[in-house]
């Protein structure tokens, strides 16, 4: 028995002019990657290209656009925060500095209708003392009631003077005297001796002693009268 040879029943002929498919692929697939690029792809790779370039630059001006307001908010925002707290303090201080104004001055203004009442009265009480009516009877009654009006009358005026200067003829301002602001006033009673303390405790009460003089006469009148 002979051996048995497979090669025997191979066609050597036919495995030799057969080409497997793999092979083939790969180089239709080499030839298309190395042939150069036709008109029309550059062309449409070109409008891509293009296409692209126009998106960017719409993003990018759409970002500056956004960029441009936010940095107008944060502008606004800090002016806002600026002002408001600027304001908060210019109005406070205001307030503060007003109302102290305003006290001050309702006080002065209320001491000043006081006062107005108190000179308007006085002034009355001067002003209806009628010496035409004064009797040989009645004149020593009526004179010590007027000298005592007067009397309250002056009191009131030289109180007024000390409240208002201006009644004085005073001004806050400095004059041509030389006298430093501030400085204060020699006293009434400075460098006085015992005589012009005398002298000046006569000159302020003499209206006083007037009136107690008028009054002991009149007494005396009337009784040596009887």
């Amino acid at each position: 028995m002979s051996d048995y040879d497979p090669t025997d029943f191979v066609d050597t002929d036919f495995q030799a002019h057969k080409t497997p498919p793999s092979t083939t692929t790969a180089t239709l697939s080499t030839g298309a990657a190395q042939r150069a690029p036709t008109r029309e792809e550059v062309e449409s790779r070109v409008v891509e290209a293009q296409q692209k370039l126009a998106d960017l630059k719409r993003a990018q001006e759409e970002l500056e656009r956004e960029r441009a307001s936010l940095e107008e908010t944060r502008r606004r925002r800090i002016e806002f925060e600026t002002g408001r707290q600027e304001l908060i303090h210019s109005l406070t201080r205001g307030l503060g500095l007003l109302e102290d104004a305003e006290f001050n001055a309702r006080r002065d203004a209320e001491q000043m209708a006081k006062a107005l009442t108190d000179l308007r009265g006085a002034l009355g009480k001067i002003q209806v003392i009628n010496e035409d009516a004064w009797t040989k009877d009645n004149f020593s009654v009526e004179l010590t009631r007027g000298l005592t009006a007067i009397e309250n009358a002056r009191m009131e005026w030289n109180s007024a003077r000390l409240k208002f200067p201006m009644l004085s003829g005073e001004t806050s301002a400095v004059g041509g005297s030389g006298c430093a602001a501030g400085v204060p006033e020699p006293s009434l009673f400075a460098h006085r001796g015992f005589l012009g303390l005398c002298k000046l405790g006569l000159a302020l009460t003499w209206p006083v002693a007037l009136v107690l003089l008028v009054s002991l006469g009149a007494v005396l009148a009337v009784l040596f009268r009887r």
